[in-house]
Parts: C-alpha cells; sequence; structure tokens
C-alpha cells in the first residue's frame, strides 16, 4: 500500500486566523494568542498515506499541545475556519481530532490489555513501522538532529532517547487505514510509534484531510516528508548539499534559488 502514497505533503493555503504558512507551505506558525492555529493537508491523503510534522518551536505559558487528527470536510468549503479544532471543527461532524498530551500512549483496544509502549532497545531497528498492510519508512519517523559537524552522534542519541510527545523536535503523525467492511480506523503514530487506532468508522468514500491545530504551547511545525519508494533526486541532492556543510545555517551563503535553500535545510 504504501508504494502507491504521494511524498508530498503541505499545508493547505486555507488555514486558521493567527497561523502563517511560509512560503514553502510546509511551516505553520501561530502568530498570536492561543488559538485559531488550525491548518489542513493541502491535498486528501492516500490510504497509508503519513502527514506528519515535528514541532519546531514552544511557547511558554499557555496550557494545552498539538492536536492532530482527520476531516472529511474540503477546507475550501469552510465560509469560516474553527477556532479550535476541539471543540468547534469535531463540532461539524465527520472529524476526528485528538490532543497530544506529554503522556500519550496508545489506547488499549476491546478485550485487550494495555501495554507500555515499545521503548526497549531495538525499538528503532526495524526499517519500517508496520501498520496493518501500511508500511512507513522509519527514519523519517523520529526526530534527529540537524546537518553539522556532529549530527552522527547526535543522530544515536535521538534514536535511543525518545523524545516527550510534546517536546521540541517530537514527530506526530497521522493516517488513514481502509477496513473489509468499507470504512478505516485512524492512527497516530508519536517518534515512531504507532498509538493504535484512535478512531474507528471514518467515511473512506469522502477525501479525508489532515488537520493540524497548533494549539496553546505549542508554537511552530513543520511538515516532514515522507518517501515511501525510491528517493527522488531532489532529496538525493540535498543529502550531498547536507554532507558537505558544518551547519544547515551555512546553506544561507550557497548559490541557489530561496525555495530550493529553504528545502536542503531540513529533512
Amino acid at each position: 500500500m504504501a508504494a502507491r502514497c504521494r511524498s508530498d505533503t503541505r499545508f493547505h493555503h486555507v488555514h486558521g486566523t493567527n497561523v502563517r504558512i511560509d512560503p514553502s507551505h510546509t511551516q505553520a506558525t501561530r502568530v498570536e494568542s492561543f488559538a485559531n492555529g488550525l491548518c489542513f493537508s493541502r491535498e486528501p491523503l492516500e490510504p497509508g498515506q503519513i502527514f506528519l510534522v515535528e514541532i519546531e518551536e514552544k511557547e511558554l505559558g499557555w496550557c494545552g499541545h498539538l492536536r492532530v487528527g482527520l476531516t472529511a470536510h474540503d477546507p475550501q468549503s469552510l465560509e469560516v475556519v474553527p477556532e479550535y479544532s476541539l471543540p468547534d471543527l469535531v463540532n461539524l461532524g465527520d472529524t476526528w481530532v485528538f490532543a497530544i498530551t506529554r503522556n500519550h500512549n496508545r489506547v488499549a483496544l476491546d478485550g485487550e490489555e494495555a501495554r507500555a509502549p515499545a521503548r526497549v532497545q531495538g525499538f528503532l531497528s526495524e526499517p519500517y513501522l508496520l501498520i496493518e498492510q501500511v508500511r512507513i519508512p522509519r527514519d523519517k519517523l523520529v526526530g534527529r538532529s540537524r546537518p553539522g559537524r556532529y549530527s552522527h552522534i547526535l543522530d544515536d542519541l535521538y534514536k535511543m532517547n525518545v523524545l516527550p510527545p510534546t517536546a521540541r523536535r517530537s514527530r506526530i503523525g497521522v493516517l488513514y487505514t481502509p477496513q473489509p467492511n468499507g470504512t478505516a480506523d485512524m492512527h497516530i503514530v508519536i517518534n515512531g510509534e504507532d498509538m493504535g487506532p484512535s478512531a474507528r468508522g471514518l467515511p473512506t468514500a469522502r477525501p479525508l484531510y489532515a488537520v493540524v491545530d497548533v494549539f496553546a504551547s505549542t508554537k511552530s511545525v513543520r511538515v516532514i516528508q515522507v518517501e515511501y519508494g525510491f528517493p527522488s533526486l531532489q532529496t538525493l541532492c540535498r543529502l550531498v548539499i547536507q554532507k558537505h556543510i558544518v551547519h544547515r545555517l551555512a546553506i544561507d551563503g550557497l548559490d541557489l534559488p530561496p525555495l530550493l535553500k529553504n528545502f536542503c535545510k531540513y529533512e
């Protein structure tokens, strides 16, 4: 299933009034207050396609954190973007959103005992995260150091020490998996760990858009691209550039178009 997924994910131009989207449509920053931070994926997700964001900046003084989910409402059709995902957007119907908490753990299914997160040695050793019939490359699901002189050391540390869900560099993703009865289950992935089905019975007959609410203490998030097949030529070029610089900010001095510089700074 994963091989058929699109790899390019970006934010929709329709968003909350307090959000600023950068020119690449991959970074969303709440510029004031604590609400009106709703964002959507630019395109509806395909089955098994993850919409993955990394928390880039936090803001002290607010209670609450990032909220993510799915909606069957086309953002373009909204007369007014709701102030909150919970409860405003959810109250419109056909929307499933969950708040990410400091201790966000997998919810036990019916007849199943809750288990502790799989944060043991070798947790990230498998190259793919398997969610039912979906196979997602695991290397992008966990935050790591930016390109730099000591990246090879820091990357190992990030792999060994899974970040708290609401911390900077934490990576949160949402996707849906089709079921035999014609509906879908929604899954939330936190730092490489599948939280299990967060909602069931989603309508696969309608397009489903990702919802990201940049709420309260979460100030800024960035979309992380996940490539399911062979890496693109653009990605390969970025890897070569990153290997030959001391720090990602050195990219600003290169003779490259601004959008390409922005792309090369990040994974």
